[in-house]
């Protein structure tokens, strides 16, 4: 119960934002929600400098921005996830930012990139950043290899070929666990993914609009 609602109260600001029409939300006298946090550990510092390093240099291609990479860190902590799904690695920014929080949690990232040349990347940034042995990376076309899958997770993120998000959601909806989150970045390329997720009646959906604009669901049953 106390995880469930952990998760509601991280997903229930974002979409009151968005209805709002509040790109950033409540910010107060912080930082911007689209800049790096500060370091709270040596763990978490090393994880930002491949974070920084990474931006400066360009290894970016089709990932997260700050403002997002942070919200998925701040669902994992806060959900106490033991297992991330992710299909989509590209250059493993955003698994950077779930490793952020999966060091903390104790758990692990399953990320699955067809692409071989961004995997090669990916897995040096997670190698530089010390959380390799947090990650799997499973190369290939994942609307095959997510068949490996076979026991539930916590969090599955989406940010992969946006004409698959449907076809994954169908396949691994079941495995989510009950109170667990399901994740789908740049949510406006998606209107058909977005219906089905705001239409069934187990699954409660708020919208993130910083950065890429994410949904937000919980699996309520």
């Amino acid at each position: 119960m106390k995880r469930r609602t952990a998760l509601l109260a991280m997903a229930a600001p974002a979409g009151a934002w968005a209805q709002r029409g509040l790109r950033g939300g409540f910010r107060g006298a912080g930082a911007s929600a689209d800049s790096l946090p500060v370091a709270g550990s040596e763990q978490e510092k090393r994880i930002l400098a491949v974070l920084e390093e990474a931006w400066k240099t360009g290894a970016t291609y089709a990932n997260v921005p700050h403002a997002d990479g942070r919200m998925l860190r701040l669902l994992a902590e806060a959900g106490r996830a033991k297992h991330v799904v992710e299909i989509g690695t590209s250059t493993g920014i955003s698994g950077l930012w779930f490793a952020m929080a999966l060091q903390k949690t104790g758990g692990r990232l399953t990320t699955f990139e067809y692409d071989r040349g961004r995997a090669a990347t990916a897995r040096e940034h997670f190698r530089k950043a010390g959380v390799a042995e947090l990650v799997t990376i499973v190369e290939g076309d994942a609307h095959q290899t997510i068949a490996r899958l076979k026991e539930p997770f916590d969090i599955l993120f989406l940010d992969a070929d946006k004409e698959g998000y449907v076809d994954y959601l169908n396949r691994l909806l079941p495995l989510v666990r009950p109170a667990g989150l399901i994740l789908a970045h740049n949510i406006d390329m998606v209107p058909e993914y977005l219906r089905l997720v705001t239409t069934n009646p187990a699954l409660e959906t708020q919208l993130f609009r910083e950065g890429g604009g994410m949904s937000i669901t919980l699996k309520k049953l």
